[in-house]
């Protein structure tokens, strides 16, 4: 099991901290003109909603990457629609 677990853990990192780095490109460059707000908007819920089931499993991987993943891709949204309102 251990192995398994260790590939779950590193996939976690590398699809977690993907959007950490797409968030500090968006945050530099304020260039969100390829930032589709559909795909964010449902992707955004979606992590959400892994967040909730990992609260409501217990699951501690789950819980952190889901909350770090969140916040990363929440706040690309945010800039996106800021952006959209100007």
């Amino acid at each position: 099991m251990f192995h398994i677990d260790i590939i779950g853990y590193l996939a976690a990192l590398l699809t977690t901290f993907s959007f950490l780095v797409q968030a500090i490109q968006s945050w530099r460059t304020r260039d969100l003109s390829g930032i589709s707000v559909g795909m964010y908007s449902m992707f955004t819920l979606g992590v959400g909603l892994w967040l909730i089931y990992g609260i409501v499993i217990e699951s501690w991987p789950l819980i952190v990457t889901n909350a770090l993943t969140f916040l990363f891709a929440l706040s690309i949204l945010l800039m996106k629609l800021k952006q959209m309102s100007k």
